[in-house]
């Protein structure tokens, strides 16, 4: 019995050995990725001489859409890396590409949605998509299947880090 108590322990440490450099990988990919595609919007605008936002203020437009919500909102839906949400959204209502209004049900409450201004830049965000997503299994040889298994290992990913939060594990 003795022998089998041992081996696992042995067995989880040689496992997590395995796992270490991948995961470490992973975690240099996806903040890679997000990187680049900031530069991808970057280069998007730049392509159109549409230099007066950058390309965290551009998603922070296409990911509000037709919706409207609250900052806190919008904060926590979490796609701003190493960004300031609310000097952001301050310096995208002054360039009139949002509205900014308290609510009528809670003061303290504040709503942003798209301008038409916004909801071109939300747009040409929109129409960059669909033209990755015509191209990227044929140009990028990444195929539909493999995305959702990608998206589900980040998906869990995801969660995984939650926990490690919220239980302080």
């Amino acid at each position: 019995m003795s022998a089998m108590t041992n081996t696992a322990p042995r067995a989880r440490e040689d496992r997590a050995s395995e796992i270490q450099p991948v995961y470490l990988e992973a975690l240099t990919l996806v903040e890679r990725l997000h990187r680049r595609l900031l530069d991808v919007v970057k280069d998007e605008f730049d392509r159109r001489d549409l230099g007066e936002i950058n390309s965290v203020q551009a998603l922070l437009l296409y990911n509000i859409g037709d919706k409207e919500l609250t900052a806190s909102e919008l904060r926590t839906r979490g796609y701003y890396l190493g960004s300031n949400v609310s000097y952001n959204v301050k310096k995208l209502v002054e360039m009139g590409y949002m509205h900014y209004a308290r609510s009528r049900l809670d003061r303290r409450s504040v709503r942003i949605s798209l301008t038409p201004k916004g909801k071109e830049i939300h747009d040409i965000i929109s129409k960059l998509y669909e033209k990755h997503a015509r191209t990227v299994e044929q140009i990028g040889g990444v195929s539909c299947d493999e995305f959702r298994s990608l998206n589900t290992s980040l998906s869990r990913l995801e969660r995984f880090w939650t926990d490690q939060v919220r239980y302080q594990l």
